[in-house]
């Protein structure tokens, strides 16, 4: 049987999103295949949780747990923590220390997709096209007629290093800039200001399935609010129509943007990417390298499409992980 330890939670904002995420990878593995144990990765806390939601600490040291007595140690590791420090390179370049596989990318691809700012600039140069950007740092003196000039209004302010849309705005007028500055920096040190692109906004997964790098069916948003912010992505104020409502030329042009990013970034497990399509042409937003897991989420939603349940998504990326090995 192999021991498979589920990791969630995280340090970040997201981290009731990612316990969701790491409950249904829990219900949908096979358990007659896999020895399953749910470890909640906290901020003041690593435990595993049993069935009866009883606690016991892992060993940090090698990643172990003592339960009644016994010490169990793990095979693979399946990561559903969204954010810090499951999707920016900290959990993976810990368990490539202890030469323990784990489902989702690299450390270093890892720490590159989540700097949205890194990420753009590393993929712009093979002919990925952004939207037109701004960057800050904390205490940076900055003129807001300076930033309207580069990127115009409206335009998006973005903490760089965040998921799930905390901490973004849509700024229409130049009064709003400032407020949205700071609203940004609660959740990041970094900022990215980006022009706004009046296009289709398209979700698409490309993952490593069966060896193969597969782009799987795309997800078109359209949102109720004035753009797929937090409300729109968890409190289902937008609508997720897969397959996307797109021409066979564009959906052929993003499945060879994002097809092209993975195979650039050296990319393995789950990622999915946003576009937003602008005359026919997609922008790339960003990258996710733990996108959501749970049955409403956009990448399963896109894998039920292309024919894969949950349990062969979920089954496929701990096969994936022990052949990385």
């Amino acid at each position: 049987m192999i021991n498979v330890a589920i990791i969630m939670g995280g340090y970040s904002s997201e981290f009731e999103i990612s316990l969701k995420s790491g409950n249904v990878v829990y219900q949908n593995l096979d358990n007659k295949k896999f020895q399953l144990y749910r470890v909640h990765i906290l901020e003041n806390k690593w435990v595993y949780v049993d069935d009866s939601n009883k606690e016991f600490p892992i060993n940090k040291h090698d990643f172990s747990v003592e339960v009644n007595g016994t010490k169990i140690t793990f095979d693979v590791v399946f990561n559903a923590i969204h954010g810090t420090p499951g999707e920016d390179g900290l959990m993976q370049a810990y368990f490539e220390l202890l030469k323990l596989p784990q489902t989702s990318c690299e450390m270093y691809q890892a720490a590159l997709t989540f700097n949205k700012r890194d990420l753009l600039s590393v993929l712009k140069p093979y002919g990925i096209k952004t939207a037109t950007s701004f960057y800050l740092n904390k205490g940076d003196e900055f003129s807001e007629n300076q930033i309207i000039e580069k990127v115009g209004l409206p335009c998006f302010v973005k903490p760089n290093k965040a998921g799930s849309s905390f901490g973004i705005s849509k700024v229409k007028t130049k009064e709003e800039l400032l407020p949205a500055i700071e609203f940004a920096y609660k959740e990041d040190n970094e900022i990215i200001i980006e022009s706004f692109l009046d296009g289709t906004e398209v979700s698409v997964g490309v993952i490593t399935y069966k060896g193969e790098i597969k782009v799987l069916p795309m997800t078109e948003i359209v949102s109720e609010n004035d753009f797929f912010d937090y409300e729109a992505k968890y409190l289902g104020k937008s609508q997720e129509i897969t397959p996307a409502r797109i021409s066979e030329e564009v959906r052929n042009k993003i499945a060879q943007a994002a097809k092209k990013s993975y195979e650039i970034l050296k990319m393995s497990g789950f990622s999915r990417s946003e576009f937003i399509v602008v005359n026919g042409e997609p922008h790339m937003l960003e990258m996710n390298t733990v996108p959501g897991l749970t049955a409403e989420s956009i990448l399963p939603q896109q894998a039920k499409e292309a024919g894969i349940s949950l349990a062969e998504l979920f089954e496929n990326a701990i096969t994936e992980a022990l052949a990385k090995k």
